[in-house]
Protein backbone atom coordinates (compact mmCIF):
# COMPACT_ATOMS: atom_id res chain seq x y z
CA UNK A 1 0.00 0.00 0.00
CA UNK A 2 1.16 3.42 -1.07
CA UNK A 3 2.16 5.65 1.57
CA UNK A 4 1.92 9.57 1.31
CA UNK A 5 5.30 10.38 1.02
CA UNK A 6 5.64 7.53 -1.93
CA UNK A 7 3.05 9.49 -3.78
CA UNK A 8 5.82 12.49 -3.56
CA UNK A 9 6.52 14.08 -7.01
CA UNK A 10 8.83 17.24 -7.34
CA UNK A 11 8.80 19.46 -10.00
CA UNK A 12 11.40 21.98 -10.71
CA UNK A 13 11.75 25.18 -13.23
CA UNK A 14 14.18 27.96 -13.62
CA UNK A 15 12.12 31.49 -13.50
CA UNK A 16 13.13 33.15 -17.27
CA UNK A 17 12.00 36.44 -17.85
CA UNK A 18 9.47 35.11 -20.31
CA UNK A 19 7.34 33.91 -16.86
CA UNK A 20 7.15 37.13 -15.29
CA UNK A 21 4.31 39.16 -15.24
CA UNK A 22 5.00 42.42 -13.31
CA UNK A 23 9.12 43.00 -13.56
CA UNK A 24 10.89 40.83 -11.93
CA UNK A 25 8.38 38.54 -10.58
CA UNK A 26 6.66 35.09 -12.06
CA UNK A 27 3.14 35.80 -13.75
CA UNK A 28 0.09 34.24 -11.00
CA UNK A 29 -1.25 32.26 -13.86
CA UNK A 30 2.33 30.73 -14.80
CA UNK A 31 2.57 29.89 -11.19
CA UNK A 32 -1.27 28.13 -11.43
CA UNK A 33 -0.45 26.25 -14.50
CA UNK A 34 2.69 24.75 -12.74
CA UNK A 35 0.76 23.74 -9.84
CA UNK A 36 -1.49 22.09 -12.00
CA UNK A 37 0.74 20.84 -13.91
CA UNK A 38 2.88 18.73 -10.70
CA UNK A 39 -0.38 17.91 -9.37
CA UNK A 40 -1.28 16.18 -12.69
CA UNK A 41 1.38 13.98 -12.52
CA UNK A 42 1.33 13.10 -9.01
CA UNK A 43 -2.35 12.13 -9.94
CA UNK A 44 -2.24 10.35 -12.68
CA UNK A 45 0.85 8.00 -11.30
CA UNK A 46 -1.71 7.05 -8.24
CA UNK A 47 -4.47 6.71 -10.60
CA UNK A 48 -2.60 4.83 -13.11
CA UNK A 49 -4.69 6.53 -16.30
CA UNK A 50 -5.71 9.97 -17.07
CA UNK A 51 -7.25 12.73 -14.59
CA UNK A 52 -8.54 15.73 -14.94
CA UNK A 53 -8.56 18.43 -12.41
CA UNK A 54 -12.04 18.71 -10.44
CA UNK A 55 -11.51 21.67 -8.25
CA UNK A 56 -8.78 23.60 -6.51
CA UNK A 57 -8.50 24.99 -2.66
CA UNK A 58 -7.65 28.62 -2.06
CA UNK A 59 -4.41 29.47 -3.14
CA UNK A 60 -2.06 32.70 -1.36
CA UNK A 61 0.49 34.13 -2.87
CA UNK A 62 2.19 35.99 0.19
CA UNK A 63 5.86 37.06 -1.85
CA UNK A 64 6.71 36.56 -5.19
CA UNK A 65 8.74 33.80 -6.50
CA UNK A 66 11.83 36.61 -8.87
CA UNK A 67 13.11 35.74 -12.20
CA UNK A 68 16.38 34.34 -11.75
CA UNK A 69 15.24 32.06 -8.69
CA UNK A 70 14.62 28.39 -8.84
CA UNK A 71 10.44 27.87 -8.12
CA UNK A 72 10.03 24.02 -6.98
CA UNK A 73 6.74 22.73 -6.48
CA UNK A 74 6.43 19.70 -4.30
CA UNK A 75 2.82 17.45 -4.88
CA UNK A 76 1.60 14.54 -2.76
CA UNK A 77 -1.15 12.82 -2.84
CA UNK A 78 -3.38 12.76 0.46
CA UNK A 79 -6.47 11.64 0.35
CA UNK A 80 -8.40 8.50 -2.39
CA UNK A 81 -12.18 8.23 -3.09
CA UNK A 82 -13.44 5.89 -5.10
CA UNK A 83 -12.67 8.06 -8.38
CA UNK A 84 -11.25 11.07 -6.70
CA UNK A 85 -7.66 12.47 -5.76
CA UNK A 86 -6.71 15.17 -3.23
CA UNK A 87 -3.26 16.50 -4.13
CA UNK A 88 -1.38 19.05 -1.58
CA UNK A 89 1.12 20.83 -3.49
CA UNK A 90 3.65 23.36 -1.93
CA UNK A 91 6.09 25.75 -3.77
CA UNK A 92 9.21 26.90 -2.49
CA UNK A 93 11.31 29.83 -4.26
CA UNK A 94 15.07 28.95 -3.70
CA UNK A 95 18.07 31.28 -4.26
CA UNK A 96 20.69 30.05 -6.35
CA UNK A 97 23.51 31.29 -5.10
CA UNK A 98 23.01 30.77 -1.15
CA UNK A 99 20.50 27.19 -1.78
CA UNK A 100 18.10 29.29 0.65
CA UNK A 101 14.28 28.22 0.22
CA UNK A 102 11.35 30.38 0.93
CA UNK A 103 7.69 28.52 1.16
CA UNK A 104 5.81 30.53 -1.08
CA UNK A 105 2.30 28.99 -0.88
CA UNK A 106 -0.02 25.84 -0.39
CA UNK A 107 -3.11 24.29 -1.92
CA UNK A 108 -4.68 21.44 -2.56
CA UNK A 109 -6.32 19.94 -5.73
CA UNK A 110 -9.04 17.42 -6.19
CA UNK A 111 -8.46 15.23 -9.56
CA UNK A 112 -10.91 13.12 -10.68
CA UNK A 113 -9.72 9.71 -13.04
CA UNK A 114 -11.48 9.64 -16.06
CA UNK A 115 -12.03 7.50 -19.16
CA UNK A 116 -11.63 8.08 -23.13
CA UNK A 117 -15.00 9.63 -22.85
CA UNK A 118 -14.31 11.65 -19.81
CA UNK A 119 -16.30 9.55 -17.57
CA UNK A 120 -15.05 8.99 -13.84
CA UNK A 121 -13.57 5.17 -13.27
CA UNK A 122 -12.68 3.93 -10.32
CA UNK A 123 -8.71 4.67 -9.17
CA UNK A 124 -7.26 1.30 -8.53
CA UNK A 125 -4.97 1.96 -5.41
CA UNK A 126 -5.63 3.51 -1.94
CA UNK A 127 -2.99 5.46 -0.01
CA UNK A 128 -2.41 4.56 3.31
CA UNK A 129 -0.57 7.36 6.06
CA UNK A 130 2.14 6.29 7.93
CA UNK A 131 3.08 8.25 11.22
CA UNK A 132 1.21 10.77 13.00
CA UNK A 133 1.88 13.64 10.20
CA UNK A 134 0.46 11.79 7.42
CA UNK A 135 -2.44 10.90 9.96
CA UNK A 136 -3.21 14.50 10.31
CA UNK A 137 -3.00 15.43 6.47
CA UNK A 138 -5.78 12.39 5.24
CA UNK A 139 -7.95 13.60 8.40
CA UNK A 140 -8.14 16.92 7.41
CA UNK A 141 -8.28 16.13 3.37
CA UNK A 142 -11.30 13.95 4.38
CA UNK A 143 -12.76 16.93 5.92
CA UNK A 144 -12.15 18.79 2.99
CA UNK A 145 -13.55 16.53 0.66
CA UNK A 146 -16.85 16.12 3.05
CA UNK A 147 -17.44 20.12 2.37
CA UNK A 148 -16.95 20.08 -1.34
CA UNK A 149 -19.74 17.15 -1.98
CA UNK A 150 -22.02 19.73 -0.56
CA UNK A 151 -21.11 22.14 -3.35
CA UNK A 152 -20.41 19.51 -6.07
CA UNK A 153 -23.74 18.53 -5.72
CA UNK A 154 -25.09 21.71 -7.37
CA UNK A 155 -22.70 21.08 -10.26
CA UNK A 156 -25.20 20.04 -12.89
CA UNK A 157 -27.01 23.62 -11.92
CA UNK A 158 -23.91 25.44 -12.30
CA UNK A 159 -23.00 24.52 -15.48
CA UNK A 160 -26.23 25.84 -17.16
CA UNK A 161 -25.90 29.43 -15.53
CA UNK A 162 -24.62 30.85 -18.37
CA UNK A 163 -25.97 34.20 -18.44
CA UNK A 164 -24.03 37.14 -16.88
CA UNK A 165 -24.73 40.83 -16.06
CA UNK A 166 -25.47 42.99 -18.72
CA UNK A 167 -22.81 45.31 -19.90
CA UNK A 168 -24.34 47.99 -19.02
CA UNK A 169 -24.92 46.88 -15.37
CA UNK A 170 -20.71 47.33 -14.90
CA UNK A 171 -18.80 50.28 -16.07
CA UNK A 172 -15.48 47.81 -15.41
CA UNK A 173 -15.29 44.87 -17.44
CA UNK A 174 -13.33 42.38 -19.92
CA UNK A 175 -13.98 39.86 -22.33
CA UNK A 176 -11.87 37.38 -24.44
CA UNK A 177 -12.36 34.89 -26.62
CA UNK A 178 -10.47 32.21 -27.87
CA UNK A 179 -10.19 28.31 -29.16
CA UNK A 180 -8.79 25.33 -27.97
CA UNK A 181 -5.91 23.90 -29.97
CA UNK A 182 -4.12 20.62 -29.94
CA UNK A 183 -1.54 21.98 -28.15
CA UNK A 184 -3.80 22.87 -25.27
CA UNK A 185 -4.23 19.27 -24.49
CA UNK A 186 -3.14 16.91 -22.27
CA UNK A 187 -5.32 13.86 -22.36
CA UNK A 188 -7.74 13.24 -25.48
CA UNK A 189 -9.54 15.89 -26.36
CA UNK A 190 -9.61 17.85 -22.85
CA UNK A 191 -8.16 21.21 -22.40
CA UNK A 192 -5.71 21.29 -19.84
CA UNK A 193 -6.69 23.00 -16.36
CA UNK A 194 -3.08 24.24 -16.20
CA UNK A 195 -3.85 26.39 -19.26
CA UNK A 196 -6.94 27.45 -18.68
CA UNK A 197 -5.78 28.95 -15.13
CA UNK A 198 -3.01 30.68 -17.14
CA UNK A 199 -5.95 32.50 -19.32
CA UNK A 200 -8.20 33.21 -16.45
CA UNK A 201 -5.37 35.01 -14.56
CA UNK A 202 -4.18 36.80 -17.85
CA UNK A 203 -8.20 38.50 -18.42
CA UNK A 204 -8.50 39.29 -14.33
CA UNK A 205 -4.99 40.95 -14.62
CA UNK A 206 -5.87 43.19 -18.41
CA UNK A 207 -8.97 43.91 -16.53
CA UNK A 208 -6.82 45.12 -12.93
CA UNK A 209 -4.27 46.96 -15.04
CA UNK A 210 -6.54 48.64 -16.81
CA UNK A 211 -8.82 49.69 -13.35
CA UNK A 212 -5.45 50.61 -12.04
CA UNK A 213 -3.50 52.00 -14.48
CA UNK A 214 -0.14 50.50 -13.41
CA UNK A 215 1.16 47.11 -12.69
CA UNK A 216 -0.89 44.20 -10.67
CA UNK A 217 0.38 41.35 -8.94
CA UNK A 218 -2.14 38.17 -8.27
CA UNK A 219 -2.27 38.04 -4.44
CA UNK A 220 -5.24 35.47 -4.55
CA UNK A 221 -6.98 32.63 -6.08
CA UNK A 222 -10.34 31.36 -4.64
CA UNK A 223 -11.32 28.22 -4.10
CA UNK A 224 -12.94 27.27 -7.68
CA UNK A 225 -14.79 24.38 -9.16
CA UNK A 226 -15.08 23.08 -12.71
CA UNK A 227 -18.55 22.27 -13.69
CA UNK A 228 -17.54 21.25 -17.33
CA UNK A 229 -14.18 20.05 -19.07
CA UNK A 230 -13.64 21.83 -22.00
CA UNK A 231 -12.79 19.92 -25.53
CA UNK A 232 -10.77 20.50 -28.55
CA UNK A 233 -11.73 23.22 -31.10
CA UNK A 234 -14.41 24.58 -28.41
CA UNK A 235 -14.38 28.17 -28.39
CA UNK A 236 -13.73 29.74 -24.98
CA UNK A 237 -14.95 33.27 -23.71
CA UNK A 238 -13.46 34.80 -20.10
CA UNK A 239 -16.14 37.27 -19.07
CA UNK A 240 -14.25 39.55 -16.41
CA UNK A 241 -15.59 42.02 -14.25
CA UNK A 242 -14.33 44.27 -10.92
CA UNK A 243 -16.53 43.18 -7.82
CA UNK A 244 -14.27 45.54 -5.25
CA UNK A 245 -11.68 47.40 -4.61
CA UNK A 246 -9.43 47.66 -1.33
CA UNK A 247 -7.01 50.34 -0.50
CA UNK A 248 -4.40 48.41 -2.68
CA UNK A 249 -6.17 45.74 -3.76
CA UNK A 250 -9.05 44.58 -6.06
CA UNK A 251 -10.98 41.80 -6.91
CA UNK A 252 -12.24 40.31 -10.33
CA UNK A 253 -14.68 37.51 -10.69
CA UNK A 254 -14.04 35.47 -14.28
CA UNK A 255 -16.55 33.64 -15.63
CA UNK A 256 -15.47 31.12 -18.15
CA UNK A 257 -17.47 29.47 -20.63
CA UNK A 258 -17.30 27.26 -23.24
CA UNK A 259 -19.19 26.94 -26.57
CA UNK A 260 -19.54 24.43 -29.50
CA UNK A 261 -19.23 26.32 -32.61
CA UNK A 262 -21.34 24.26 -34.81
CA UNK A 263 -24.27 23.76 -32.42
CA UNK A 264 -24.23 26.69 -30.24
CA UNK A 265 -24.25 24.57 -27.10
CA UNK A 266 -22.69 26.57 -24.22
CA UNK A 267 -21.62 25.70 -20.72
CA UNK A 268 -20.57 27.06 -17.99
CA UNK A 269 -17.13 25.68 -17.16
CA UNK A 270 -15.98 27.76 -13.76
CA UNK A 271 -16.13 31.13 -12.02
CA UNK A 272 -12.54 32.11 -10.23
CA UNK A 273 -12.23 34.86 -8.32
CA UNK A 274 -8.86 36.35 -7.96
CA UNK A 275 -7.41 39.08 -5.75
CA UNK A 276 -4.71 41.37 -7.63
CA UNK A 277 -2.49 43.94 -5.59
CA UNK A 278 -1.70 47.13 -7.29
CA UNK A 279 1.94 47.62 -7.44
CA UNK A 280 2.25 51.11 -9.25
CA UNK A 281 2.56 52.11 -12.97
CA UNK A 282 6.84 52.43 -12.71
CA UNK A 283 8.41 49.38 -13.34
CA UNK A 284 11.46 50.80 -12.68
CA UNK A 285 10.44 51.39 -9.08
CA UNK A 286 10.22 49.25 -6.15
CA UNK A 287 7.31 47.34 -6.43
CA UNK A 288 5.29 47.79 -3.97
CA UNK A 289 1.76 47.72 -2.75
CA UNK A 290 -0.09 51.48 -4.22
CA UNK A 291 -3.45 52.96 -3.72
CA UNK A 292 -6.15 52.00 -5.85
CA UNK A 293 -8.26 54.84 -7.50
CA UNK A 294 -11.63 55.12 -5.14
CA UNK A 295 -14.64 52.70 -6.74
CA UNK A 296 -18.12 52.64 -5.36
CA UNK A 297 -20.45 50.43 -6.93
CA UNK A 298 -23.09 52.29 -8.47
CA UNK A 299 -25.57 49.73 -10.07
CA UNK A 300 -27.59 46.53 -8.49
CA UNK A 301 -24.56 44.66 -10.13
CA UNK A 302 -21.89 46.01 -9.05
CA UNK A 303 -23.83 46.40 -5.32
CA UNK A 304 -24.64 42.45 -5.83
CA UNK A 305 -20.85 41.90 -6.71
CA UNK A 306 -19.62 44.45 -3.97
CA UNK A 307 -21.25 42.57 -1.13
CA UNK A 308 -20.31 39.08 -2.20
CA UNK A 309 -17.17 40.19 -2.51
CA UNK A 310 -16.92 41.36 1.17
CA UNK A 311 -18.12 37.84 2.39
CA UNK A 312 -15.48 35.85 0.42
CA UNK A 313 -12.75 38.66 2.24
CA UNK A 314 -14.13 37.90 5.44
CA UNK A 315 -13.63 34.23 5.08
CA UNK A 316 -9.97 34.56 3.70
CA UNK A 317 -9.14 36.94 6.59
CA UNK A 318 -11.09 33.96 8.70
CA UNK A 319 -8.94 31.08 7.64
CA UNK A 320 -5.74 32.99 8.11
CA UNK A 321 -6.42 33.49 11.45
CA UNK A 322 -7.28 29.94 12.34
CA UNK A 323 -3.95 29.12 10.58
CA UNK A 324 -2.67 31.80 12.95
CA UNK A 325 -4.56 29.92 15.42
CA UNK A 326 -2.73 26.28 14.73
CA UNK A 327 0.66 28.04 15.79
CA UNK A 328 0.03 27.15 19.13
CA UNK A 329 1.84 24.27 20.65
CA UNK A 330 4.96 22.56 18.69
CA UNK A 331 3.39 22.55 14.84
CA UNK A 332 4.95 19.59 13.15
CA UNK A 333 7.19 20.78 9.69
CA UNK A 334 4.22 20.54 7.44
CA UNK A 335 2.06 22.62 10.04
CA UNK A 336 5.32 25.32 10.17
CA UNK A 337 4.83 25.20 6.28
CA UNK A 338 1.38 25.93 6.14
CA UNK A 339 1.47 28.59 9.19
CA UNK A 340 4.51 30.35 7.08
CA UNK A 341 2.67 30.64 3.83
CA UNK A 342 -1.07 32.00 5.11
CA UNK A 343 -0.24 34.09 8.00
CA UNK A 344 3.01 34.77 9.36
CA UNK A 345 2.87 33.27 12.59
CA UNK A 346 5.06 35.30 14.14
CA UNK A 347 7.00 38.57 12.95
CA UNK A 348 5.93 41.70 11.59
CA UNK A 349 4.45 41.08 7.74
CA UNK A 350 5.76 42.20 4.39
CA UNK A 351 3.42 45.24 3.30
CA UNK A 352 2.51 42.70 0.68
CA UNK A 353 1.64 40.19 2.98
CA UNK A 354 0.01 43.08 4.53
CA UNK A 355 -2.45 44.03 1.31
CA UNK A 356 -3.13 40.31 0.90
CA UNK A 357 -4.91 39.58 4.76
CA UNK A 358 -5.92 42.97 5.42
CA UNK A 359 -8.05 42.74 2.44
CA UNK A 360 -6.37 46.54 0.92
Amino acid sequence: MLSISDTATEMVNWVFPEHAGAPGQIHGGRMMQWIATCGTIAASRVARGNVVLGAMDDIDFLHPVKVGEVAVLRAQVEYVGRCSLEVGVRVYAEKPATGERALTLSSHLVFVKVDEHVKPVPVPQAVVPRGSDEEAMHAAAGERRARRLARFARRAERMREVEDDAPEQLRWRFESCRSVLPEDLLFGNTMFAGKLLLDIDEAGGILSMRYCRGLVMTACLDALDFYAPVQSNEVVTFQAGLNHVGRSSLEIGVKVLSEVPWTGEIKHACTAYLTFVHLGSDPSAPLRPQPCPPFTPETPAEQRRWVGALERRARRLERVQVVRGAAAGEPSEYKKAVIEVRGAAAGEPSEYKKAVTEGR
